[in-house]
């Protein structure tokens, strides 16, 4: 008599979150075929939160709203099974995979769980420092400042070794952080060969910072940006969540008329394709900075350029992928494993991630 393997398998619950951290978690989860892989966007259990996502106060955060909506659209799409808040199969999982440390439920905590860094983290603002300082939990900054830093999960996949440093600085204990980089901005070579009609502007990279309750003079960014270009052309490319109509007007009020202005598409061949960045927060700086581009951002550039990711020529996903494989089916502690395999980068970037591949975790 035939057994139904299906129960015998280990499942492992993915937390999405915006659209990057959804297809980073999908290039992970593609490279677990033996395991159950299910989806869920990010949730909470609490009920003030639960009440607040449900009134959509929270409409303009990871957990609501129109990054909901794309993250179940996606997920129908590439037909990955949704599971969201352990509300439909009700499984009982062996491991979770997590875009955010900022809010971790516990049954989260109970089990297995691998921390992936999506892309940069915010600045720490005068009310984040405040909210540390009175022992608040981390989602209280009202940003992504400590991202990374709470020592929740057991295993933390960082995009560099200067984003090592700053979790480790700011709370994770430096030994469960593994310097692996990250799904979308370990390869920016290969965006170089695109069919994106445009080149040689200058591209503005703009950030929610309004929607997400910080202050942005946009007038004074964009006439900032008009005076970078000096008379080349203008293209900007809007975050996924801002208000649209709103950016296209102050756009079209204060920029050149030759302006292009794309609400969709993909931003990273446009960043290959231009003659020089600008942003404000965005994580797509790293894409600039890699590939030798002159950027512009609210962040230090230099301090941007120690902690820009490490390009691998793509293989961040199998290399997570590989760390979830192996910890999943160990038998001991966290710390055991942790220092059972010991740090070879030289060797490890030299490796070819073929199939199952066996190479040592990178610190």
């Amino acid at each position: 008599m035939l057994k139904n393997t299906t129960f015998l398998r280990k499942k492992i619950l993915f937390i999405i979150g915006s659209p990057n951290q959804t297809t980073q978690m999908h290039q992970i989860a593609s490279r677990l075929r033996e395991y159950d892989c299910y989806f869920s966007q990010i949730y909470s259990r609490h009920p003030v939160i639960r009440l607040a996502v449900k009134s959509g106060l929270l409409d303009n955060t990871i957990l609501s709203g129109e990054f909901r909506r794309k993250g179940d659209a996606y997920l129908e799409q590439h037909r990955l099974r949704n599971d969201y808040a352990r509300s439909i199969y009700r499984h009982r999982y062996d491991m979770a995979v997590l875009c955010t440390d900022l809010l971790v439920t516990k049954e989260l905590r109970s089990i297995k769980t691998v921390w992936v860094q999506e892309g940069m983290t915010d600045p720490i603002t005068p009310w984040a420092s405040l909210s540390r300082r009175m022992g608040l939990p981390s989602y209280m900054a009202m940003n992504t400042a400590f991202n990374g830093c709470g020592n929740i999960c057991d295993i933390y996949c960082a995009a560099s070794p200067g984003y090592k440093e700053q979790f480790s600085r700011l709370g994770t204990e430096a030994s469960r952080i593994l310097v692996t980089g990250i799904p979308n901005y370990d390869h920016a070579a290969a965006l170089l060969e695109n069919n994106f009609p445009h080149r040689g502007y200058v591209m503005v990279a703009t950030s929610d910072t309004r929607e997400t309750f910080k202050k942005d003079d946009r007038e004074k960014f964009i006439k900032d940006c008009v005076k970078i270009a000096g008379g080349r052309r203008l293209l900007f490319k809007l975050h996924p969540n801002e208000q649209k109509d709103r950016a296209m007007g102050e756009i079209r009020s204060f920029a050149p008329s030759d302006a292009l202005i794309y609400t969709e598409g993909n931003t990273e061949h446009m960043i290959a394709n231009c003659d020089e960045l600008i942003t404000q927060y965005s994580t797509v700086v790293y894409i600039g900075i890699a590939l030798g581009k002159k950027v512009h951002s609210y962040f230090e550039v230099e301090k941007l350029k120690k902690l820009a990711p490490v390009q691998n020529g793509g293989e961040s996903a199998a290399l997570i992928a590989d760390i979830c494989r192996r910890y999943i089916e160990f038998g001991g502690t966290r710390d055991e494993f942790l220092t059972g395999a010991r740090p070879d980068m030289n060797k490890a970037r030299q490796l070819k991630f073929m199939g199952q591949p066996n190479f040592n975790l990178l610190t």
